[in-house]
């Protein structure tokens, strides 16, 4: 196999397999978990929307009949909405083979969750981080189970403001969302170390979408005024295409844990999945450990692992 000749197609029969996807109303979410669907594995749409989630299953259903797909309440930004989902899935499913970390929001006004985090940290790490903590022991339960978490390219530029990690003195969104895409890095490559460490068959990987057009931008002026100009699809892929990253970093199964993956093109931003690299600091295994530790301060959630 070439770098870039992967595609939806070699995702192998998933008949069997349990899959949670959050955010899988729209973009990047719905599609890995329409492919997934259509692949034959249980599928369950984890969203805040439960009305948008009932129509993304119909649709499903409709495309692929036959389709097995549940819902699951879920709203990141609570963590007690993470913990009461975690307990029903947890009753609902006595295998949980994969996990894919997809939902995020990037760049909203300024704004805190019910728990007192920054909007984007709380809800694209410190939710996840609860989420999969908490389902972890039926992860590690399930051979070959894998945890993906959907970075993004933007946690280059990304750093981690430890002593202001909720922006109380002066919020700057972008910087906000830098830091949320980075601490999605980190929890990847420790949960990895942590994992082999135990000697589990569970991995844990990561994926980034490049640049692809969702809902996600709603926020971020810039990328309207490219649309309004037509020049955005020149740089971007549409959600199908931004989901092949994370479809393959959670089905191929040459995929090895702490592997990243994203578009192959265009710096990243369109093109088949490959595997990619991240920068440096997502690689410092001591800010790894560090925030590891703050998170499961800030979340009153400890991993067996």
């Amino acid at each position: 196999m070439t770098r870039e000749d992967w595609n939806w197609s070699q995702v192998p029969d998933q008949t069997g397999r349990v899959a949670v996807v959050t955010g899988a109303t729209s973009g990047t979410g719905y599609e890995t978990a329409r492919m997934l669907a259509a692949c034959r594995a249980t599928v369950i749409l984890a969203c805040r929307n439960l009305p948008k989630a009932e129509a993304a299953a119909r649709h499903i259903v409709a495309l692929h009949p036959g389709a097995r797909v549940e819902i699951q309440a879920l709203d990141l930004a609570s963590l007690a909405s993470v913990r009461k989902a975690a307990t029903e899935i947890l009753a609902r499913f006595d295998r949980l083979d994969l996990l894919l970390n997809n939902a995020g929001v990037m760049v909203p006004p300024y704004g805190k969750t019910e728990d007192g985090f920054e909007t984007q940290i709380g809800t694209n790490h410190f939710g996840p981080f609860a989420l999969t903590g908490l389902l972890m022991g039926r992860l590690m339960a399930t051979p070959g189970s894998r945890v993906v978490t959907m970075s993004s390219g933007a946690h280059r530029a990304g750093r981690i403001y430890a002593d202001d990690m909720h922006f109380e003195g002066g919020y700057r969104a972008w910087a906000a969302y830098g830091q949320s895409k980075l601490a999605n890095l980190l929890f990847t490559y420790e949960l990895q170390r942590r994992l082999a460490a135990a000697g589990s068959g569970t991995r844990s990987m990561a994926a980034h979408p490049g640049w692809a057009r969702t809902e996600l931008q709603r926020h971020a002026g810039w990328i309207r005024g490219l649309r309004a100009l037509g020049l955005e699809a020149l740089l971007s892929q549409d959600a199908f295409g931004g989901a092949q990253p994370l479809l393959r970093a959670a089905t191929d199964p040459t995929v090895k844990g702490g592997e990243y993956f994203g578009p192959s093109r265009f710096r990243e931003l369109k093109g088949a999945p490959v595997r990619v690299q991240s920068n440096a600091l997502s690689r410092d295994e001591g800010l790894q450990r560090w925030m590891w530790r703050r998170s499961e301060q800030s979340t009153g959630v400890v991993y067996p692992v």
